[in-house]
């Protein structure tokens, strides 16, 4: 089984060579593609909750204001 480790090394060096081969322009699109398909197979799987993600991203910043205090 290949490691997250190995996983984010083997993500590096597709980005980098998308980039030489094409540009940072079409790399970064690559990366947009992947993470979008990501996005898709993680809801479908149910392994992504929308509610949850939202609730993290709209009410986190208000208890991390509140625990600063």
């Amino acid at each position: 089984m290949i490691t997250r480790n190995q996983f984010a090394a083997l993500m590096g060096f597709a980005f980098v060579a998308a980039w030489i081969g094409f540009n940072f322009g079409y790399a970064v699109l690559c990366l947009v593609g992947a993470a979008v398909f990501y996005g898709v197979v993680a809801f479908l799987e149910g392994e992504l909750d929308l509610g949850e993600l939202q609730a993290r991203l709209s009410g986190g910043g208000q208890r991390r204001d509140a625990q600063t205090r």
